[in-house]
């Protein structure tokens, strides 16, 4: 897989649906859609903060923002 801008290679993974490459540290497959989990993802749920919004459904990451639509946690809401 090669970067469309440089043409450098990029180290890729193979999706586990349709068998296409895909950028590493991607979550979705570009061409099916099928999830990607990482192999270090957490599995125990229970700890993640979620996203204060309150319409959006993400979980806050180590920066300290939601990992879906990016606002920074207000606190609980």
């Amino acid at each position: 897989m090669k970067c469309p801008r440089c043409e450098e290679a990029l180290p890729y993974i193979l999706c586990e649906g349709c068998g296409e490459k895909i950028p590493e540290g991607s979550r979705f497959c570009c061409r099916c859609g099928n999830p990607v989990l990482a192999k270090d993802e957490e599995s125990d749920l229970s700890n993640r903060q979620l996203c204060s919004d309150g319409s959006c459904i993400g979980a806050i990451n180590e920066a300290g923002a939601c990992n879906i639509c990016g606002k920074p946690y207000a606190g609980k809401s």
